[in-house]
């Protein structure tokens, strides 16, 4: 029964877009944490290493649950991780609506 949970969770998740990168993972992040991330990442002037990261985030993450969302901020083509570290890349502008009338 466990076993056909995960497969069906992993299918979920693949659907939705979400990398995974080992094939057992420990905790999934909830929206709340991976706004969180975004948020930081936003607000850095520049590269941001891992580490850093976890320091600059309010609340304590688990690596892998930080890997989970990196992978996927990075599949949305949000965030470059590169050897200086990681990046904010996505455009942060909001685009205006025209409305006809």
């Amino acid at each position: 029964m466990i076993l056909y949970r995960f497969r069906q969770k992993r299918r979920l998740l693949r659907a939705a877009g979400v990398l995974i990168i080992m094939d057992k993972v420990i905790h999934y992040p909830n929206l709340k944490t991976v706004l969180a991330v975004e948020d930081v990442l936003k607000a850095a002037e520049g590269f941001v290493s891992r580490e850093e990261l976890k320091r600059r985030l309010p609340t304590k993450v688990m690596h892998q649950t930080l890997n989970v969302i990196l992978s996927y901020l990075e599949e949305r083509g949000m965030v470059a991780d590169l050897k200086q570290g990681l990046l904010w890349i996505a455009d942060t502008k909001k685009k205006e609506v025209k409305k006809d009338g």
